[in-house]
């Protein structure tokens, strides 16, 4: 532990021993905090905390974690091999599916040959080909913005490593690349915000319709490769899927992103009318063994309530470019000490408390909202498992390594006075913030989609969005050490609060049944 970080967790003792003579809003006081449990909680969450040798095993040694891969297999392994040996029951790598293909990427050496020679930083897209061995060839650049330009390149492309995309200018940053939530901005999060539906969802299938066409022509066209830049500079590159998981997919071409400095460096060579001759040499690897993917869940058995739950949960897989640190080790990491600092404090819980780390969620919920209909109920006809009945409520962490700020109600204004006298101990450490605004992209939607108390909770967003969300710098050294320790130790809390509750966590209406739709790719 570092200085900073033992500084950081003597003053968040100190902020909650100080907590013991605060008192709570009265709206809230009927929502017991429990101190004694909270020291209890602390004591594990800061001086005996496992959880950045946790991030290390599923990153570093783990490390990434896309579904249907080895390394994710390995990573399930490992989870429920460290939450049995901590005492926790029917702990299992529980299968779910079909998924598709498994895909794994074993060698990327992408250069330039001439005019002359310089490495590139690049990456395969998942679920796209290999090239066989290296190749040798001329690059082109080809972009295809819309149905016309397919005239344009029709008897250009055969045996040329195309280029897809217009290269596009790199600006300095002048701001910085990671921050936290301002107070300004954190009161405009408490504020009720317009939730009516978008139209982004179609737009995202009209796009992917067209990108499927356009890769069509570029293989028909006999194109060796497809490269773009994506976004990101400085070196940060964005890496997602390419080819299907389907294993009855016609064969694709390697798609391949890389640095945009290094892409627009050969794109002004060939607006020069300077050849560029490009090698590469991809190795990647499908598995159609088994079409399955899995959640790893895991449980402390309540007392008395125990047939009922309260869940925890994070993704656990990741793309492929970096070690799945912040999306989302650090999620999973925070989920998994958290329940091993339940165990080990010998605090009794009245509920059974589940947790649940879920694959597929990079693809669209996949894992969650297959667990949930199997064990609570079925979004698009609304009929309910006895489960459901069961469950108080689910916590989730998706928002990488930064502090907790407060939590996503999801329009559940009846639980604000409860979760209010839960984050009183935390607001002199900046946990301060009840948004009842919806927030989406993860797995408690799983979970809200079928009537269930489904929480997100508020972080600082550090670098998520301008660094390592989907990026080659998604690593180890992007956590932070003392936000992860205070975010094991709220959750607990929060976890250990809703499991000894008389009542469960009070709930919005159901919905009405979801009509079908086809995720996208990637979020």
């Amino acid at each position: 532990m570092t200085f900073s970080t033992r500084h950081r967790a003597r003053a968040f003792g100190l902020a909650l021993a100080l907590a013991g003579v605060i008192a709570l809003p009265l709206a809230a006081q009927h929502a017991q905090v429990d101190l004694d449990a909270l020291y209890k909680i602390k004591q594990q969450g800061f001086q005996d905390s496992q959880v950045m040798d946790i991030m290390s095993y599923l990153t570093d040694v783990h490390g990434p974690r896309l579904t249907g891969s080895r390394n994710i297999a390995k990573a399930g392994e490992w989870a429920t091999q460290e939450m049995t040996k901590w005492g926790l029951v029917n702990v299992t790598m529980e299968p779910w599916g079909p998924f598709g293909r498994g895909w794994d990427n074993e060698r990327t050496v992408i250069h330039v040959v001439s005019p002359q020679p310089f490495p590139i930083i690049g990456y395969s897209k998942a679920w796209a080909p290999g090239t066989n061995g290296a190749v040798n060839a001329q690059v082109i650049l080809a972009p295809i913005e819309s149905e016309a330009d397919f005239a344009t390149f029709k008897g250009k492309l055969k045996n040329k490593l195309v280029f897809i995309s217009p290269a596009r200018d790199v600006e300095a940053r002048w701001q910085p690349l990671a921050r936290r939530f301002t107070a300004d901005e954190l009161e405009v999060m408490s504020m009720e915000s317009d939730r009516s539906p978008r139209g982004a969802f179609r737009r995202s299938a009209f796009n992917r319709e067209f990108i499927q066409q356009r890769n069509a022509f570029y293989r028909s066209e006999g194109a060796l490769a497809l490269i773009d830049a994506g976004r990101g500079d400085g070196g940060t590159v964005f890496v997602g899927g390419g080819g299907s998981r389907d294993p009855k997919t016609p064969p694709t071409v390697p798609e391949v992103t890389v640095a945009i400095e290094h892409y627009g460096r050969i794109v002004r060579m060939l607006e020069k009318n300077i050849p560029v001759t490009l090698e590469l040499d991809i190795k990647n690897t499908f598995r159609d063994d088994s079409l399955d993917a899995f959640n790893v869940i895991g449980e402390i058995p309540g007392t008395d309530k125990a047939d009922e739950l309260v869940m925890l949960g994070g993704h656990f897989d990741s793309w492929h470019a970096g070690t799945g640190a912040t999306d989302n080790a650090a999620g999973s990491a925070v989920m998994m000490e958290a329940m091993r600092i339940l165990k080990a404090s010998g605090l009794k819980m009245r509920r059974t408390v589940r947790i649940g780390l879920w694959s597929g969620e990079e693809q669209g919920l996949l894992g969650s909202r297959a667990y949930v209909k199997e064990h609570f109920g079925d979004s698009q006809t609304m009929q309910l498992e006895p489960e459901h009945a069961k469950l108080s409520a689910y916590f989730n962490v998706d928002n990488g390594t930064g502090a907790i700020r407060g939590v996503y109600l999801q329009g559940n204004e009846m639980v604000a006075p409860i979760f209010s006298a839960w984050m009183q101990p935390f607001r002199n450490v900046g946990m301060t913030t009840l948004s009842i605004n919806d927030t989406g992209g993860t797995d408690h939607l799983a979970f809200d989609a079928v009537g269930l108390p489904g929480f997100q909770f508020i972080q600082d967003p550090v670098e998520y969005s301008t660094r390592t969300h989907h990026s080659n710098m998604d690593v180890y050294e992007r956590i932070q050490a003392s936000d992860m320790m205070q975010n094991t130790v709220i959750v607990a809390t929060f976890v250990y609060h809703a499991a000894n509750r008389d009542e469960l966590i009070p709930r919005k209406p159901l919905p009405k049944p979801q009509a079908p739709r086809t995720p996208p790719n990637e979020r």
